[in-house]
């Protein structure tokens, strides 16, 4: 038969192991806590970054792409852009006009292909039911595909205010010198003679 016995501790050696698990405990969490922390506030400088970088441009990006949300081309306008403007429109106007167009032609070879279904005159006699249904289709797809460059042209206007107010921040100077001069330089054994060309920016 055998005996078992386990000693039991001190409640000093208790107390020592307590406090040594109480200590572990929360240096762990400490270390846990101290990394959320930390890449809590990488994140938030990483956003204080990006803010002070927009901050920092002449003209604000959302305010741009906004107001050119609400009425088209006012964004060009914001960024000083408005020779922009007068292109913007003439695109919209001239597409509102083939949309108006081509919706006219299949509203008529509709209404054509609905009387010649109800056995009534319609305004082309010398076309068949086929050739009504083709005019149908055709000048149905012309017009929403002037309806997509619509949606087209205004996305587009958005893009463009967005892309000017980030690049308002840069200095692009069309001031260019370009320069002819001399050169001497040397080759293997022999001296030879060139030009240089260099492009400066002022």
């Amino acid at each position: 038969m055998f005996a078992f016995s386990y000693p039991i501790p001190s409640s000093k050696t208790l107390f020592w192991s307590v406090l040594l698990a109480v200590c572990w405990l929360g240096i762990a969490t400490g270390t846990a806590n101290g990394q959320s922390d930390s890449s809590a506030r990488n994140t938030n400088e990483k956003l204080k970054k990006e803010e002070a970088t927009t901050s920092l441009l002449p003209k604000d990006p959302k305010k741009a792409t906004l107001l050119s949300a609400i009425l088209p081309g006012a964004g060009q306008v914001y960024n000083g852009k408005s020779w922009k403007v007068p292109i913007l429109y003439a695109g919209i106007l001239t597409d509102l006009y083939f949309v108006q167009y081509n919706h006219k032609r299949y509203d008529r070879f509709r209404e054509a292909l609905f009387a010649l279904d109800k056995g009534e005159p319609n305004p082309f006699p010398s076309l068949n039911r086929a050739a009504l249904v083709r005019n149908v289709d055709y000048w149905r797809q012309n017009r929403d595909l002037t309806l997509l460059l619509l949606l087209g042209i205004y996305a587009l206007n958005l893009v463009d205010a967005n892309v000017d107010a980030h690049l308002s921040g840069f200095d692009i100077s069309e001031d260019l010198t370009l320069k002819v001069a001399p050169q001497i330089g040397t080759l293997s054994a022999s001296t030879s003679m060139g030009f240089s060309l260099t492009l400066q920016f002022k």
